[in-house]
């Protein structure tokens, strides 16, 4: 019997080891991403608007477009609308107009967004260490390759 087996208390068989991996992954991001998680919503943020803001601060001073956003998020989220006004509502991120093209729409970080990230820095670094911490560098860079393999099953070449 498998640990994952033994953790969901599943007597069968995994149809597969592709099934049995990909639930592995699924519980495992579970259960790496909860401390992330909590602290965020100590701070009544969420992971994406957590990731949507570290986006920004890296277009600091330039603004991003909604979809410009979406192309950057680690995680993909359909709404990013949504995201961008509830940063907005909590001063976090603000809107202006393209001065190229007043069509478009620019979000920038506030000031507000980049103390609350600078606030988050350390605290994010430690979930870093405590979730993956116990992983040598070597495991780490192969875990890196494996996912990437996983998620790119076109090239061969990851």
């Amino acid at each position: 019997m498998s640990r994952l087996q033994q953790e969901i208390k599943q007597n069968r068989a995994f149809a597969s080891p592709e099934q049995e991996t990909f639930l592995n992954l699924v519980r495992s991001a579970g259960a790496l991403s909860a401390p992330f998680n909590q602290l965020f919503k100590d701070h009544e943020l969420s992971l994406p608007q957590y990731n949507v803001l570290r986006i920004l601060r890296g277009h600091d001073g330039v603004g991003l477009s909604c979809s410009q956003i979406s192309e950057r998020m680690v995680t993909r989220d359909s709404d990013i609308t949504r995201l961008v006004d509830r940063l907005v509502k909590g001063d976090l991120a603000s809107r202006r107009r393209s001065e190229s093209d007043r069509r478009v729409v620019l979000i920038g970080i506030t000031a507000r967004g980049r103390r609350l990230l600078a606030d988050l820095e350390g605290p994010v670094t430690d979930a870093h260490k405590s979730t993956l911490g116990h992983l040598s560098a070597a495991e780490l860079a192969e875990l890196n390759r494996l996912l990437v393999k996983a998620r790119s099953p076109e090239s061969e070449d990851n």
